[in-house]
């Protein structure tokens, strides 16, 4: 693309004219705010004409606009490579005060707030050379964040990059808040598979997204620098722009640097699947743990792609008192970070114990767990209503329960248990929230029996299945006793695949009495009745049944005393080698 000189030309030289066309060929280093070449190539032009002079610089460091002003201003130009006028331009504005004074003017500041530049920068020229320089950011609320002036050699590049990505963050955090209502248009790219994105555009709208775009490149394997090729990228830059869309969604896991790339061409913000699944887990975490686990989660990911943001976290500490070796940017974020996590971790520990104490009280008194488990949107917490007759939140998204949730049940039997919604699972879940979660996913891998919910209306709800069991496995919890449940019977066929499963409509009610039979017998496989008989010269074995399990009867005879209580089959076993086979007096295995 040919690039010309704009503004007020009139009267200038063609060999002048031909030196600022030449700045458009200028090569600025990324991590360059403002090399000190391109300032006093500035500064003599400047000061040649007499007039001030405006450069554009993008974020990767092409110049894409030069304009000449008056001796005492310059048209400051609408200039952006972003379609939403509420985010950053993408481009800072660097221009020449030809009466050697760098502070920039309150007309430069108007500008700096009205169109959004990544900076606004003024430089102060004067017989040639550069004096002092000036630089304003936007902030939250469009305040305005500047230091005072600086000699041009002194200019803290480093230190003012790292300042742009900060201000884009707080302008978009504003945007976030201002403009809630409003759904951010999508666009979906991916190279597995057409269902994978289906499920991703899922994904999307739970998040809030308008989903305008779903593309697919079939790939082998990922580009390592663009991940879809540059070619691919370039014509999905045409599709984002046609489309109008605010965010490019990419399916699988991207890298720091890959991030940065893309959005150097797309030219809109580029998530990946993962980062979307944590801004919905931060959008649903209710309970305190909840949001220790997702904040947790985030900062992992975030940790290891700090490397992408490259040299803008390059910059040395410095200044009096700190002057020495010091720490380098990209240290520094990564030791607030790990700071953190652990403060984090200590507080999830903590809350881990609560847990446990609760965990160990329910082991006490021997009441057994039943946790609902399966792909995410499978009606589990409908189920657990529909079971109990809880109000536990229901809604048709994906990931509506992040919180473990109990409610105590009794079989037909008056066998008392725990009946726990879980977490739902996913293709593709993130290790980092797996990781975080643990604590809460623990709930299924320490129950007595899972029962596994499966959407019967999901075309995928076998490839669904296998994810949930791929889950189980990750967490310990594959050879639990288990109960197949198929889910939305009512608008469902019974599946081929799932002999055996019991069918259930968890929003008519239908099979919630053969879930229920299935539950009872389940647990009576694991604890049974069994009745002890305790001689007055063996009185001590009492408190040992009593620590077993729930005692149904206790029955003082002449000979003794005889006990009943649930058992689990273990516990039995290890009695009877103890204190030997005598003390059994009755073994009901499958009976209440």
């Amino acid at each position: 693309m040919k690039y010309q000189v704009n503004g007020n030309t009139e009267g200038i030289r063609d060999a002048m004219l031909a030196r600022l066309d030449s700045l458009y060929s200028f090569e600025t280093e990324e991590d360059a705010f403002l090399p000190r070449e391109l300032m006093k190539l500035l500064a003599e032009c400047s000061c040649a004409l007499n007039r001030e002079i405006a450069v554009y610089i993008t974020r990767d460091g092409e110049i894409v606009n030069v304009a000449v002003g008056t001796d005492c201003d310059v048209e400051l130009t609408d200039y952006r490579l972003r379609r939403n006028a509420n985010r950053l331009s993408r481009v800072r504005c660097v221009h020449t005060h030809p009466d050697g004074d760098g502070r920039l003017s309150d007309v430069d500041l108007s500008a700096l707030k009205i169109f959004r530049y990544d900076a606004m920068t003024a430089v102060g020229v004067r017989d040639g050379e550069p004096t002092f320089v000036q630089t304003a950011f936007l902030g939250e609320k469009e305040s305005l964040i500047m230091d005072e002036p600086v000699r041009w050699y002194k200019v803290p590049d480093t230190e003012w990059i790292s300042q742009i990505e900060i201000s884009d963050s707080l302008v978009g955090r504003e945007e976030a808040k201002t403009l809630s209502a409003e759904r951010e248009k999508a666009v979906l790219m991916g190279i597995e598979s057409r269902e994978s994105l289906e499920e991703l555009k899922r994904l999307a709208e739970t998040a809030g997204a308008e989903v305008a775009g779903i593309f697919l490149q079939k790939r082998d394997k990922p580009d390592g620098a663009l991940y879809i090729g540059k070619g691919r990228a370039e014509e999905l830059a045409r599709d984002c722009q046609a489309l109008e869309a605010d965010v490019c969604i990419f399916d699988e896991e991207l890298t720091g640097m890959q991030v940065r790339n893309l959005e150097e061409i797309l030219r809109v913000k580029v998530i990946d699947r993962t980062t979307l699944i944590l801004d919905i887990f931060a959008q649903r975490a209710a309970s305190a743990e909840g949001k220790l686990q997702v904040e947790l989660a985030q900062l992992q990911y975030r940790s290891a792609r700090l490397i992408g943001m490259g040299t803008v976290l390059s910059r040395l500490a410095g200044g009096i008192g700190t002057r020495g070796p010091g720490e380098s940017k990209l240290e520094m974020s990564r030791r607030r970070i790990r700071e953190r996590m652990t403060e984090l971790r200590r507080r999830l520990d903590e809350l881990e114990k609560q847990r446990s104490v609760r965990r160990k009280n329910r082991e006490r008194n021997e009441v057994p767990v039943v946790a609902l488990v399966g792909y995410t949107n499978a009606g589990k917490s409908t189920l657990l209503n529909a079971l109990t007759g809880a109000d536990v939140y229901v809604q048709d998204q994906l990931f509506a329960t992040l919180d473990a949730v109990s409610r105590r049940m009794e079989t037909a039997e008056k066998t008392p248990y725990l009946l726990t919604d879980t977490v739902g699972f996913i293709r593709k879940l993130p290790h980092t929230l797996v990781d975080a979660f643990r604590s809460t996913l623990e709930e299924a891998a320490l129950a007595d029996v899972l029962v596994i919910v499966s959407d019967g209306a999901s075309p995928d709800m076998a490839a669904q299945h296998d994810t949930v069991e791929q889950v189980l496995e990750e967490l310990g919890a594959a050879d639990q006793k288990r109960i197949e449940v198929i889910n939305k019977c009512d608008i469902a066929d019974p599946p081929p695949a799932f002999p055996g499963a019991v069918m259930v409509s968890a929003k008519t009610g239908e099979g919630l009495e053969d879930l229920k039979a299935a539950i009872a017998a389940a647990l009576q496989e694991t604890y049974a009745p069994v009745t002890f008989s305790v001689p007055f010269s063996r009185y001590g074995i009492l408190s040992e049944i009593h620590a077993l399990g729930r005692v149904i009867t206790e029955e003082h005879t002449e000979n003794g005393t005889e006990i009943t209580a649930m058992v689990a089959r273990e516990d039995v076993d290890r009695m009877i080698r103890k204190h030997g086979g005598e003390i059994l007096k009755d073994f009901r295995p499958g009976q209440a």
